[in-house]
């Protein structure tokens, strides 16, 4: 049993074990400290790749681990447990950068882009909302002139995770504002690109050690062999992939709401107030119970969109259902082990803290909670 969810897979298995000890040895003493000094975990980064980590569902012959995508939400909730902002530094490379190169590349673009991305040796990230564009993708304003031998692009992209470190952006830019999403167009970028900076980086709530910027292009030359798919394809590209990192992100929110409940339940474990541990209280049990209720609910949702997607069938509702109960579980989760923990969660001594804080992104990127609720009904009410 992987944590609740029976397997036969021994390969499964053996990643979960492989991933726990990284976990325990590498990540979780850091975390704490990079939640404080903001500092990007280059270090763990690396070793991720070394591991395979960076791009599970990607083929061995591209780079990748060649695992399935319900292994890369459990590999990927494990580390999240440990560390938040390593988690979605990992969710953003595979999910929404190797994914799309993978679906809609060329084999030399595979070969050129994905293949050192998937190993970890470069890192990604994925540049679709806007300052005026965030809910509305369709709304971009960030131009991609076509000039000779290529496209000239212009603009800004805002709330980028990885924009600081990326070595690779897949972006998304528009032919002509005027044509909506019939002019959209995905381009790989190179960072190194003349033309290309971080204009800003933000000062955030929680995920720390993970950079969110501001990135802007001025007369950004990009070559035509780095167009993926086809032109005014991007905004299928972009949905496409998203309804995958939605996956990721609730993986993410998976692990954020474990270490929550199990920080609880030790400290309930060892707290004693009137004379016994307050795990005793039966205040306290109503809300461990109601927490890995929660949670366990969340991350069968997970899987389950996980092994549709394995299993090339339509997933995108239970993507959405997924990233919308684990995000909101995880809040939840974290709310309630702070008040598990009394005054002592309100301190940065406790884990829980953390949690609160880094469980709340996960209700806003990738589509906000009311973007999921959109898709889920939209998906629900279609025929009636």
């Amino acid at each position: 049993m992987i944590n609740g969810w029976p397997e036969s897979d021994e390969s499964k298995q053996m990643l979960m074990d492989q991933v726990r000890s990284f976990v325990r040895a590498k990540v979780a003493p850091e975390a704490k400290r990079l939640d404080e000094s903001g500092e990007f975990p280059t270090e763990i980064v690396q070793q991720l790749g070394e591991m395979g980590l960076m791009g599970i569902m990607i083929p061995e012959e591209f780079g990748g681990s060649g695992m399935d995508t319900v292994s890369y939400a459990m590999a990927l909730e494990e580390v999240s447990a440990a560390c938040a902002s390593t988690g979605v530094i990992m969710s953003v490379n595979n999910s929404l950068v190797c994914y799309p190169i993978f679906a809609y590349g060329t084999p030399e673009q595979k070969q050129k882009w994905l293949i050192p991305l998937a190993r970890g040796e470069k890192l990604g990230c994925f540049a679709l909302s806007e300052p005026g564009a965030g809910s509305d993708p369709a709304g971009l304003r960030c131009t991609a002139k076509k000039i000779a031998g290529g496209y000239e692009v212009s603009g800004t992209k805002n709330w980028i995770t990885n924009g600081r470190e990326a070595d690779t952006c897949i972006l998304f830019a528009t032919l002509d504002p005027t044509l909506g999403s019939k002019a959209i167009v995905t381009l790989i970028v190179d960072t190194q690109s003349k033309g290309f900076s971080v204009a800003k980086l933000e000062d955030k709530l929680g995920i720390c050690a993970s950079s969110t910027a501001q990135l802007f292009f001025d007369s950004v030359f990009v070559p035509d062999d780095c167009l993926l798919g086809k032109e005014g394809q991007g905004l299928k590209i972009a949905l496409s992939t998203l309804d995958g990192g939605r996956i990721g992100i609730a993986s993410q929110a998976l692990g954020i709401a474990k270490c929550a409940l199990d920080a609880s339940k030790k400290f309930a474990s060892e707290r004693e107030q009137f004379g016994a541990p307050i795990s005793k209280l039966q205040a306290i049990q109503f809300h461990i119970a109601d927490m890995a209720t929660r949670l366990q609910g969340a991350r069968l949702l997970t899987w389950s969109a996980a092994r549709l997607k394995d299993q090339g069938q339509r997933y995108t509702k239970d993507a959405a259902m997924a990233k919308l109960a684990a995000s909101e579980a995880a809040m939840w989760i974290s709310t309630k082990a702070i008040q598990v923990h009394g005054g002592y969660g309100y301190t940065k001594d406790y884990v829980v803290e953390r949690n609160f804080r880094d469980a709340k992104i996960t209700e806003i990127y990738e589509g906000t909670s009311e973007i999921q609720r959109i898709v889920i009904a939209a998906q629900e009410l279609a025929g009636f």
